[in-house]
């Protein structure tokens, strides 16, 4: 079984690369965002999911090992299969996914192309309880994104974020801005101190 490849870049396709090794050219399958770090010609590491079927071998490649737990985690859910998982990452970083499951945002999960909205909803309902464990560097805001998308999340934090998105931030962008307001204004800050922190804290 493959783990990890490191050589030279030889050819990029539309949804796959060439990775020579010591003269072997390896083809590996790989999100459109891990494409657009690789350049031809350039040495290259790529984690390797290894499929074996009884009519073929396939490889597919990520730039983290982050990358490729969601690739694995995201085919546990019923009717996700390696096309979609790799749409799906191709649309959203690990941490993005991360916080759209934490704060159950169906319709950034289903922006990614071949997604609808039964198959996104699947996934972050499904994967809700193992979001924090795959958070990567979102890990620090994934606790409040949790009580925001399943609406338990104290009043002054939720109107606050609130607040945000109603003049324009993403729930995800308005919850990163309200969580470093509490560090600085702590848990028994008001709405209005968490706004105006947030929007300082957005406009830096």
């Amino acid at each position: 079984m493959i783990g990890k490849l490191k050589g030279i870049i030889d050819e990029i396709g539309e949804d796959h690369c060439i990775l020579d090794v010591h003269g072997v050219g390896y083809v590996a399958y790989c999100a459109t965002r891990t494409l657009a770090g690789l350049n031809t010609g350039e040495a290259a590491i790529l984690f390797i999911e290894t499929y074996v079927r009884e009519d073929m071998i396939r490889l597919y490649g990520f730039a983290s090992t982050m990358e490729r737990e969601w690739f694995r985690l995201l085919q546990s859910v019923q009717g996700v299969g390696a096309k979609v998982s790799l749409a799906v990452l191709s649309t959203l970083t690990p941490s993005e996914l991360a916080n759209a499951i934490a704060l159950r945002d169906i319709s950034m999960v289903a922006r990614a192309p071949g997604v609808g909205k039964k198959v996104a909803e699947r996934i972050v309902t499904e994967l809700r309880a193992k979001a924090p464990a795959y958070a990567g560097e979102a890990t620090g805001t994934i606790g409040l994104k949790q009580e925001l998308g399943e609406g338990v999340a104290p009043a002054p934090i939720a109107d606050a974020v609130s607040a945000l998105v109603n003049l324009g931030y993403s729930r995800d962008i308005a919850a990163n801005a309200v969580s470093a307001a509490l560090k600085t204004a702590g848990e028994d800050a008001d709405s209005s101190t968490l706004i105006r922190l947030g929007l300082r804290e957005l406009a830096q």
